[in-house]
């Protein structure tokens, strides 16, 4: 019976050393689910746009979608999720062309046409070299930056090592172990993460106002997550959390409330008295 216990306990520390293993060598592949394009495919022309592309110096090729507005007010630069490539992402521009702002959207390395080595080193230097791109053409004080889950990790850096107007993030994380906490707590990634996006350390050293937009019941980045991240936000610029009792992951544009909110943040209007509908 003893014999039977140990051989037991055996069996399964060697099944969690290979589960651990097993994360470890294919996390990329969980982390970042990758949708590739080729050079040469057309994007949906419903919107006026045009494709940029930037080599980097460690031999990437990176490619991007810019939506540029007659007379526009500002432009945004839109780090998306972490599913698909701009094929599925482009949509989303209209969220802000419809409010006179020009957007740019990049794809990561490994997304759409965008190519190159991932690593966490390379994403944010990535994220950083599109944003003095825009800056180079619409000045740094009109570009807001705003980041969507996974692309909320390359915002803050950004907006920490730059100076735009605002952040936005939506459904954003703390710390990218929280995330990876939440599907299976019992894995040690604090030893097994490559990836650990510290937006609750980046964020400290942003001096522009920050809305983080996030919803109480989101299955997959958690609210307290989001708790976390506004705590870490310095309390001397201006912050809100936008918090959805009924937001899951990806619904909270489907709240007016958050339509009403982004519209009044991005014409620099007030919002009052908002209730979910």
């Amino acid at each position: 019976m003893i014999l039977f216990a140990i051989s037991a306990v055996g069996l399964l520390l060697l099944v969690y050393l290979g589960v651990c293993l097993f994360y470890w060598w294919f996390q990329e592949r969980f982390l970042f689910v990758r949708f590739t394009l080729a050079d040469d495919f057309k994007f949906s022309d419903k919107q006026v746009h045009e494709e940029l592309w930037m080599d980097t110096p460690d031999g990437a090729r990176l490619h991007a979608l810019h939506f540029p507005q007659a007379g526009a007010t500002g432009v945004v630069l839109y780090m998306h999720g972490n599913t698909g490539s701009l094929r599925r992402w482009q949509g989303k521009a209209s969220r802000f062309t419809s409010l006179g702002l020009s957007v740019l959207m990049p794809d990561y390395r490994g997304y759409g046409k965008s190519r190159g080595k991932l690593s966490e080193e390379a994403l944010l230097a990535d994220a950083a070299a599109w944003y003095d791109r825009l800056a180079a053409i619409y000045g740094e004080v009109n570009i807001v930056v705003y980041g969507r889950s996974m692309g909320s990790g390359m915002a803050v850096p950004v907006a920490a090592h730059r100076s735009p107007r605002a952040l936005l993030l939506e459904s954003p994380y703390a710390d990218l172990l929280d995330v990876a906490r939440n599907y299976l707590a019992i894995l040690p990634y604090r030893w097994l993460l490559k990836y650990r996006f510290r937006n609750d350390v980046a964020i400290k050293r942003v001096k522009c106002p920050v809305y983080i937009f996030h919803g109480k019941r989101d299955p997959l980045v958690p609210y307290s997550s989001g708790l976390k991240l506004y705590a870490a936000t310095p309390t001397d610029i201006h912050r809100e959390l936008i918090s959805f009792e009924k937001g899951y992951h990806s619904n909270l544009p489907g709240f007016p409330r958050f339509r009403r909110k982004l519209r009044a943040i991005l014409t620099q209007e007030n919002s009052v008295n908002d209730r979910d509908r």
